[in-house]
């Protein structure tokens, strides 16, 4: 597993479309018990699922500099990371940070219904709140952070 596996996307081969990545990024970051309630109600609707990979290890975690806009490697992350290939072709990807393989699972079955166009309209809407919980999120966080920023022409 390399730095690159982080942010996967499904091939969907077979499939109409891919999950971008602003949807594979919602997966890892939804809430692990509602994430694996979803996929757990797709999976009879999928059929057969060949598991290709289902594991742990280390990666790369890649940042940018913020100054110079390189990237650079911030150090090593334990992933859990799960491949699937559905009957038609189609296959899904997930990766989470830390162990819980369950949760990779859960992520790789939603991106193969989303990449096979099999996923009911609930699977669209819990992603949709998903990314609208983290938005609110992510502005209450930086609204915090916003709180302690230095103006250092003052000095």
């Amino acid at each position: 597993m390399s730095g690159n596996d982080l942010g996967g996307s499904a091939t969907g081969a077979a499939g109409p479309a891919c999950p971008d990545a602003h949807t594979l990024g919602t997966l890892a970051r939804a809430e692990p018990g509602a994430l694996k309630r979803v996929a757990e109600a797709l999976l009879e609707d999928l059929g057969d699922i060949e598991v290709l990979a289902s594991r742990t290890g280390l990666a790369m975690l890649p940042r940018e500099d913020s100054v110079t806009g390189t990237l650079f490697h911030l150090g090593e992350v334990l992933v859990a990371e799960a491949h699937i290939r559905l009957g038609d072709g189609v296959e899904g990807y997930g990766a989470v940070v830390g162990r819980d393989l369950e949760r990779a699972m859960a992520m790789a079955v939603v991106d193969a219904a989303l990449a096979a166009g099999r996923a009911p309209r609930s699977v669209h809407d819990f992603v949709a709140g998903e990314a609208a919980r983290h938005a609110a999120e992510d502005t209450a966080r930086l609204a915090k952070v916003e709180a302690t920023r230095v103006e250092m022409e003052a000095f």
